[in-house]
C-alpha cells in the first residue's frame, strides 16, 4: 500500500508544473512564519509606544544612508513638520498594528501589505549593501510577501472564521484583505 503525496499543479513563466508538498508540514510553517514576523512586528511598535522618550524618526530620516535611493525624500520628509508627525505617530502604532494582525490571523493580506511597505522603506532607506543586496530588512520584507500570498490567516487565524460571515460572501473582494 502506498501513500500519495498532495499534489498541486503552479503555473510558472507560462508553464504549468506539477510539485507534491507535505500538507500538514506547509501549514504548520505557515503559521509558525505568521506567528513569529507578527511578534517581531509587535514587539518593535509597543516597545517604541511604550518608551521613556516619543519615537522620533527625524534623526533616522534626516541622517539616514546617503547611499539610498530615497535620501532626498527622506530629507524631504523629516524637513516637512506634518509628515514627521505623521511618521512618528504610525511607524510604532502601524508595527503594532501589523503584528497584532499577524498575531491573531485577522485582515493578514491587508497586515502584510502595510508590513512589506514598511520594510521596502526600511531596506531603501538604510542602503546597508556593504556585503551585498541581501540583508536582514530585505528577508522581512520576503516574510511579509509570504505570509500575504499564502494566506496565513485562514490557518489557526481569524480570517477562517471572519471570511464565513455573510458581509464577505457577499463582497467577495473583502477576501482579499483577509487571509
Amino acid at each position: 500500500m502506498s501513500i500519495q503525496q498532495p499534489t498541486r499543479q503552479a503555473s510558472w513563466f507560462g508553464k504549468s508544473i506539477d510539485f507534491d508538498y507535505a500538507t500538514s508540514v506547509a501549514g504548520y510553517t505557515t503559521v509558525l512564519i505568521r506567528l513569529v514576523t507578527g511578534y517581531w512586528f509587535f514587539h518593535a511598535g509597543y516597545t517604541k509606544i511604550l518608551a521613556a522618550e516619543p519615537f522620533n524618526a527625524a534623526g533616522w530620516l534626516a541622517n539616514g544612508t546617503t547611499a539610498s535611493p530615497i535620501h532626498g525624500f527622506f530629507v524631504w520628509a523629516a524637513g516637512t513638520p506634518w509628515l514627521l508627525e505623521f511618521t512618528n505617530f504610525m511607524i510604532p502604532v502601524g508595527e503594532t498594528l501589523i503584528g497584532l494582525g499577524l498575531i491573531v490571523g485577522a485582515l493578514v493580506r491587508l497586515a502584510a501589505f502595510f508590513g512589506g511597505l514598511l520594510m521596502v522603506f526600511f531596506y531603501l532607506g538604510k542602503a546597508d549593501w556593504a556585503h551585498g543586496y541581501v540583508n536582514a530588512d530585505l528577508f522581512g520584507l520576503l516574510m511579509f510577501v509570504f505570509v500575504g500570498v499564502f494566506a496565513a490567516g485562514r490557518i489557526f487565524g481569524l480570517d477562517a472564521v471572519i471570511e464565513k460571515y455573510d458581509a464577505v460572501r457577499q463582497r467577495p473582494v473583502l477576501r482579499y484583505l483577509l487571509g
